[in-house]
């Protein structure tokens, strides 16, 4: 079973940043290819990045190319998302996911989700 913790989420201004963790366990980490998502009042949960198993390649959906940055550290099992140039459209609960299909996971393919952790945004 994999348990996974976010943290760091928040209230602040547009234009800030923010950096959100992932805490990982029960199985090796490294194994784990790791995704972030987030789910907007009223909206469906969407795809925001994900990185590889040793963190050599990763990919953003469009609206935060530039501006998020997703990283891992093995030794620490913990991924991040660094946000910054934050807008209010950015305003959601940010989940972090991960899957262990063994291969690069389609959107659906991340089964085990953290809680959440809420990012607002101010305008």
């Amino acid at each position: 079973q994999v348990q996974l913790v976010e943290s760091g989420g928040g209230l602040v201004q547009a234009g800030g940043s923010l950096r959100l963790s992932c805490a990982a366990s029960g199985r090796i980490f490294s194994s784990y290819f790791m995704g972030w998502f987030r789910q907007a009042p009223g909206k469906e949960r969407e795809f925001v990045a994900d990185i590889s198993w040793s963190g050599g390649n990763t990919d953003y959906t469009d609206s935060v190319k530039g501006r998020f940055t997703i990283s891992r550290d093995n030794a620490k099992n913990t991924v991040y998302l660094q946000m910054n140039s934050l807008k209010f459209e950015d305003t959601a609960v940010y989940y972090c996911a991960a899957s262990i299909t063994g291969r690069t996971p389609t959107r659906n393919e991340y089964y085990y989700w953290g809680q959440g952790t809420q990012v607002t945004v101010s305008s």
